[in-house]
């Protein structure tokens, strides 16, 4: 076994425990940790298939900005954790047949892969033009129609996201801006119009000389 085959499987084991505890842990802080050592993993992985681009791109978006910005998001939100894990053996076999599903539709969709036995090689085109601008023509020429449509999914989930996150809390107070912006000043001010009145001084009671 060379080196490169060993960090391949070295690698490989890191990822599966990591991707196995980020759905077991039972603090929700700690599962994305265990993700972010799971993405670290996988873009190791990628670096040994010499996709450097991927690689660093995981690290840099993945786990520099979308993970730290998930930490906060989970740290700042209230989550009752022990109210979430009712009903989970209720679901469990559902889940576990929709997992099963999953994975034989991409054992089904990969198995081709792994009986290469040697890297294709490279044409003239992709080693003048280099693996990132390769990796931007195919995108955008081939997989235009996907990639678009990846986008609007990302774009629900970020809408939904954002929609369970802003609900109503009894303990907090909030302001509605539409409200604000109709807002005039007859609804704010009113002016009172009063005849002017002089207080005449009172007659002092009997007892009440100095």
């Amino acid at each position: 076994m060379n080196p490169t085959s060993a960090l391949f499987f070295a690698f490989s084991a890191v990822l599966l425990f990591a991707s196995f505890r980020v759905i077991t842990a039972r603090s929700t802080v700690h599962a994305a940790l265990f993700l972010v050592l799971a993405f670290f993993n996988a873009s190791c992985v990628w670096m040994l298939l010499k996709a450097e681009f991927l690689a660093i791109t995981l690290v840099l978006v993945y786990v520099g900005a979308v993970m730290v910005l998930f930490l906060f998001v989970v740290m700042m939100l209230d989550i009752n954790v022990d109210s979430m894990r009712q009903g989970f053996w209720n679901h469990f076999p559902v889940a576990a047949l929709v997992g099963a599903l999953i994975a034989l539709e991409m054992a089904a969709v990969l198995w081709g892969g792994f009986r290469v036995s040697e890297a294709p090689a490279l044409s003239e085109k992709a080693i003048q033009y280099g693996n990132t601008r390769m990796l931007g023509i195919e995108i955008y020429t081939q997989y235009l129609y996907p990639l678009q449509l990846a986008a609007v999914l990302l774009l629900v989930a970020m809408i939904a996201a954002i929609a369970l996150t802003l609900r109503k809390r009894k303990d907090s107070r909030y302001q509605d801006p539409a409200e604000q912006v109709r807002a005039k000043k007859a609804d704010r001010v009113r002016l009172v119009k009063m005849a002017p009145s002089v207080d005449q001084p009172s007659a002092p009671k009997q007892g009440d000389a100095a």
